[in-house]
């Protein structure tokens, strides 16, 4: 039996959210960044705006430079 690959990636999210119980929202920010979702996807997931997690990212590139 196939799985859809949607399914997957849905499971795939809810393991890596799960993984990271306990953690600040910019840590899964910039953990879901770093997987390759986009700032929307990351937003959505995490019930937030896109402008935050942009905002998340950016600081954590800047701090990094």
């Amino acid at each position: 039996m196939k799985t859809p690959p949607e399914r997957v990636e849905k499971l795939l999210i809810a393991l890596l959210l799960h993984s990271m119980k306990g953690e600040t929202m910019k840590y899964k920010a910039i953990q879901l960044n770093l997987a390759g979702f986009s700032n929307l996807e990351i937003a959505q997931l995490l019930e937030t705006s896109p402008q935050v997690i942009a905002n998340y990212v950016y600081q954590t590139r800047k701090s990094k430079k």
